[in-house]
């Protein structure tokens, strides 16, 4: 939605939609059941930028896919600008038709972070500001410390704390907070480093450092690589760019692949994923 706001500010005179991807089945379904396909269509064939979010619950909603390609290319042909989000990659996304997932992969894929503790705390403040409610910079730096999931979250933990003190009728204490906040917040925080990561992976797999940086496809020395990309990414959130660097300076398209076939092949293979969960175990046993 944000970016959407900001398309708007810049160009009042296009034709902006955003809708979640649960809203996009529901029509669908709906114009199905009614004999109004054509009619969506058209619909959506007047938008100048399309913003669907979260893009990945299309999983597994054959008509829904068939549907939404035509309008995506419909939208396509006539150079209009279509934003998808997702929490998974492309090739990740299971029982997404191919065609759909080839149309997704020759867009721009960019990897958005979360933003780091600084902005957090000002998206908070902001956020606080805009709803008149007065709150601490420790109560800020709290909550940006221990909700870094993403924005959404940041803004429902703010939500909880207004709410509470308008019920309480009296100001929230740090401690006060703390309490509010205990369910939302992970009572043990996972902390490791990409370092702690790539030894781990590399004892597990009883190979060398310098065999994780050669190129070879032998599965020997691709799987320990592949899954030291993944975990960096999953586990701490690096960029596919800074992974790229910390593996011997790979592309951020060989990151991003190799992170969707590890994913793939957690999700399908019991025998990996326990190998996986066992690494994790290690990785975090000293904390």
């Amino acid at each position: 939605q944000g970016i959407g706001n900001r398309i708007r500010k810049k160009h009042p005179s296009k034709k902006i939609r955003y809708i979640p991807t649960e809203r996009l089945v529901t029509d669908v379904v709906n114009s199905i059941r009614e004999n109004k396909v054509e009619d969506l269509k058209k619909e959506f064939k007047t938008i100048d930028v399309l913003i669907i979010d979260d893009i990945q619950f299309i999983s597994r909603k054959t008509k829904t896919q068939e549907e939404f390609f035509h309008i995506f290319n419909a939208l396509y042909q006539e150079n209009k600008q279509i934003i998808l989000t997702s929490d998974k990659h492309p090739g990740s996304i299971e029982t997404l038709a191919d065609r759909l997932r080839s149309r997704f992969e020759g867009g721009m894929l960019a990897d958005v972070q979360m933003p780091d503790l600084e902005t957090r705390i000002a998206i908070l403040k902001q956020k606080a500001e805009e709803k008149n409610f007065s709150i601490s910079f420790e109560a800020l730096e709290y909550i940006a410390s221990n909700i870094q999931k993403n924005v959404r979250e940041l803004e429902g933990a703010l939500n909880k704390i207004i709410l509470v003190e308008k019920i309480n009728k009296r100001p929230s204490t740090l401690n006060d907070i703390k309490k509010q906040l205990k369910s939302l917040i992970s009572i043990k925080t996972k902390i490791t480093t990409p370092e702690k990561i790539i030894d781990t992976i590399l004892d597990f797999y009883e190979i060398e450092n310098k065999e994780l940086f050669i190129h070879s496809r032998k599965k020997e020395y691709s799987r320990p690589r592949q899954l030291s990309m993944y975990l960096l990414k999953k586990e701490l959130k690096l960029s596919y760019s800074a992974i790229g660097r910390k593996l011997g300076n790979k592309d951020h398209t060989t990151v991003m692949h190799s992170y969707a076939l590890i994913e793939k092949e957690y999700e399908q293979n019991q025998n990996f994923s326990q190998e996986v969960e066992m690494i994790l175990q290690r990785i975090y046993s000293n904390n």
